[in-house]
């Protein structure tokens, strides 16, 4: 294989990993803090292993590091940039925010998963990309609540997906804290069959046709971060997906649920 193919391989298996990250590395504001963070940015390092639901792939693991940044006006983490529209206080320890948000998103499947995973033999790539929106949540002392309408900007799935995810923050002494969380992804008919339908050109013995139609995933995860300072911190992130019935009825799919566990270093510049 060329260096130059090679290269742009590994850079874009790092970005589908990099975006599976999001739900997991913890902010620059000290968790639990549901006010505008001050500036400052971190860089961190992890190890990611997750299992997609396509029949036969590799269950993925790779080392990456990550760089988290924010201010009044913008946040980046990993593949993820926020531009922040609007900020209220609505009462003591209560804050609604508003943003627009744009991320990488690692769904599908490239070349090589096509040529490891013997269903995906003969089907054209499902390609990876951004998709971007808005997003409004609200902190409290008692629950975080989080919405967020995206649409592919990318043009590959032409799709739309709504996220509603819910969390609470748990102090257990000075340095740990326990974060779970419950969460939902409705997606749509063009999404669904975008990545786990089955063209008519591309249908085979044992792989029959298939036309996707809107689906809700649920998922449930816990984040543990110990803080060994203000500056340094390690995390444990745990997440099981529940997948949609229009999903797990695909001739690509041979199971109901996928699953990732993230571990990972944080270090804090200010």
């Amino acid at each position: 294989m060329p260096t130059t193919d090679l290269l742009q391989r590994l850079l874009s298996h790092a970005l589908i990993i990099a975006a599976s990250l999001l739900c997991a590395v913890p902010a620059l504001a000290q968790p639990g803090d549901s006010r505008t963070p001050p500036s400052g940015w971190a860089l961190g390092v992890g190890a990611i292993s997750q299992q997609k639901a396509y029949a036969g792939i590799d269950r993925d693991n790779m080392a990456i590091p990550f760089i988290q940044y924010e201010n009044r006006w913008i946040s980046i983490s990993g593949p993820q940039v926020g531009f922040k529209l609007l900020g209220l206080d609505l009462a003591p320890e209560q804050r609604l925010n508003v943003a627009l948000v744009a991320r990488w998103d690692g769904s599908g499947y490239d070349d090589d998963d096509i040529e490891d995973t013997p269903i995906l033999n003969g089907m054209r790539e499902r390609k990876s990309g951004i998709w971007a929106g808005a997003r409004i949540a609200w902190s409290s002392r008692w629950v975080d609540i989080s919405a967020e309408a995206l649409a592919d900007a990318s043009g590959n799935s032409e799709g739309k997906r709504f996220n509603l995810g819910v969390e609470k923050t748990w102090h257990i002494g000075e340095r740990l804290l326990v974060t779970p969380r419950v969460g939902a992804s409705w997606q749509d008919r063009k999404s669904i069959d975008y990545y786990y339908g089955v063209r008519a050109d591309e249908a085979r013995a044992g792989r029959p046709a298939y036309l996707g139609q809107s689906g809700v995933n649920t998922e449930a995860g816990v984040r543990t971060m110990y803080l060994f300072d203000r500056r340094h911190s390690a995390f444990v992130d745990l997440e099981v997906s529940r997948l949609a019935g229009d999903i797990k009825d695909s001739p690509l799919v041979d199971r109901s649920t996928e699953n990732r566990i993230f571990v990972g270093y944080l270090y804090r510049f200010r």
